[in-house]
């Protein structure tokens, strides 16, 4: 009896130290693992730049001058349709150097048809019952009107005041041909120009950021005759400058 109740001991204390000995090794396992993990949070992550993706800003990158010279009409010889718009200084230049790509197709831009709105009130209330009787044309239609000018008229002619199909300003959603409800017989002259309500536009345009975009005696510049009736809007701070260097849109982009 004695005898076991000594090994009955001995095995007790044998498991005592056996269950001491595993929590001091557990214990010192888990202090290693909090060590490292509190280590790996006070470390900054080397090379974040790596890891962050920063998104850049858009840029507006200067337009190419063409090589090669126009040809007798304005345009460039076998110019190709480009697949993106060119803008300058945010500005989308739409003549016969810096054509549209044929897809492009925004419909009438929203800013510029709500200060259209504001000019044809400004104008009511002074007397002048303006409308805007062309406005975005998409690049299918202005291929239609164009070449319909051409059997009319020629060529030669139709490049003065009518653009070929992607060159048109109105495919840009910003550009209006304007003229004076029961005037219709000056539409699209020169004489709507010399009427009360075409001085007015002329003179007051600019307030609600509109240019006229084909002055007199800038066809060298613009590619086009005279058009009293075409107004492009630009946004007020632009229109003011434009109008009081007496320029145009080419001129104030710094481009031919």
């Amino acid at each position: 009896m004695k005898n076991n109740r000594l090994l009955l001991i001995i095995g007790a204390i044998i498991s005592i130290a056996l269950i001491a000995a595993i929590f001091i090794v557990y214990n010192d396992k888990r202090m290693q693992v909090n060590e490292v993990s509190d280590k790996q949070q006070e470390t900054p992550i080397e090379n974040e730049e790596s890891v962050t993706i920063e998104k850049e800003t858009p840029k507006t990158e200067p337009p190419v001058e063409p090589t090669e010279q126009p040809d007798a009409n304005g345009y460039l010889p076998n110019q190709t349709l480009p697949k993106e718009p060119t803008y300058i200084n945010d500005i989308l230049l739409a003549n016969k150097v810096y054509p549209l790509p044929p897809t492009f197709a925004p419909g009438q831009n929203a800013e510029a048809g709500q200060a259209l709105e504001k000019m044809l009130v400004a104008a009511k209330q002074q007397g002048f019952d303006l409308v805007a009787f062309s406005g975005y044309r998409s690049y299918e239609y202005q291929e239609t009107l164009y070449n319909n000018y051409v059997k009319r008229d020629g060529q030669a002619a139709a490049d003065r005041y009518s653009a070929r199909p992607g060159y048109s300003e109105h495919q840009t959603g910003l550009a209006f041909d304007i003229g004076e409800r029961g005037h219709e017989d000056v539409w699209l002259t020169e004489a709507f120009g010399e009427t009360p309500a075409g001085q007015w536009l002329f003179a007051h345009a600019q307030d609600y950021g509109f240019i006229l975009r084909f002055p007199q005696n800038k066809e060298q510049i613009t590619g086009y005759m005279y058009e009293s009736w075409h107004y492009r809007y630009v946004g007020v701070e632009v229109a003011k400058e434009i109008k009081q260097q007496n320029s145009t849109l080419e001129e104030y982009l710094g481009v031919k």
